[in-house]
């Protein structure tokens, strides 16, 4: 236990961090993990809580992997990916909007409103703050299936972010929570990585800050050396570490939304453990903060 001086000292050293946050907007991505476990939810949700307490505007963006492909089982329906991507026909679109919308969301509102925070629930189909486009395989993911044409049905990109309603909510004291599910300019919904979401996001608000919440505890200039963790990434050695495969799998499409964030305006991105209790106190208010910054 922290004495009373320790944690007196411990205030004391986020106050600079306090007072140059203050009125700037941080877009966090919630996911992995840390959304399976009680404790680190509750631990996740009073962080936010407290960052829009000492003046940050604080906006969340989720996804829920996991949970669509546990309620596809339910119902007796297969998931089936192409290059880490989730087919999604017109049922398996009802599905993910039923679990990212209805169930996460909701929850997650719930949770943050229980512990005396304000929180709104959004998905990217109001006020059109997604406007999204028929994904597209990218030659390597054509090269991944063979380079045979595959229809993944209405899964989507960011055409357009239009940040007005979270720009309002947050002003007014809330905190938006949103799902990664957009709308196309003829109403179709689709399903969007959120890491995605969260970078397009972030860029739209002008962001300080884009927070990924992940479930290791940042990128490893050797994969199997946890010694090796990085702790601040240059965006042009990022993008080589992707090109020569060492940036691999689910963490690719974090560290390109990092990248497009930060060549947009946003000042800093981060890749955090979501595993660990209070991460994101720990690298927003601590001198040595935690996991890997992605800087331009």
């Amino acid at each position: 236990m922290l004495s009373s001086v320790e944690k007196a000292g411990v205030l004391v050293e986020a106050l600079p961090y306090i007072r140059t946050f203050a009125g700037k907007t941080f877009v966090i991505k919630y996911g992995g993990h840390a959304m399976d476990n009680a404790e680190l939810t509750r631990a996740v949700v009073l962080d936010v809580i407290l960052l829009k307490y000492v003046g940050v505007h604080p906006v969340i963006v989720h996804g829920g992997g996991p949970e669509i492909t546990a309620m596809l089982q339910k119902l007796g329906k297969e998931s089936q990916f192409v290059g880490g991507l989730r087919v999604t026909d017109a049922e398996t679109m009802e599905i993910v909007q039923m679990v990212l919308v209805g169930k996460i969301n909701q929850q997650l509102v719930s949770l943050i409103n229980r512990y005396g925070g304000r929180a709104v629930g959004l998905s990217g189909v109001d006020g059109n703050l997604i406007v999204a486009r028929k994904h597209q395989l990218t030659p390597e993911e054509m090269a991944a299936v063979g380079g045979a044409p595959v229809d993944l049905g209405f899964v989507g990109d960011v055409e357009a972010i239009n940040p007005a309603a979270v720009h309002l909510l947050s002003q007014a004291g809330y905190i938006p929570v949103i799902s990664s599910v957009g709308a196309g300019l003829d109403g179709q919904a689709y399903n969007i990585n959120a890491d995605l979401v969260a970078g397009e996001l972030a860029a739209a608000l002008g962001a300080e800050k884009l927070i990924m919440l992940t479930d290791v505890e940042g990128i490893f200039e050797d994969p199997n050396d946890p010694a090796t963790l990085i702790s601040a990434l240059q965006v042009e050695r990022a993008s080589r570490m992707i090109e020569e495969r060492r940036i691999q799998g689910g963490m690719i499409p974090k560290v390109q939304a990092c990248i497009r964030a930060l060549s947009r305006g946003v000042s800093r991105a981060h890749i955090i453990d979501g595993r660990k209790l209070h991460s994101l106190l720990l690298e927003i208010f601590t001198d040595r903060g935690i996991g890997t910054m992605v800087i331009g």
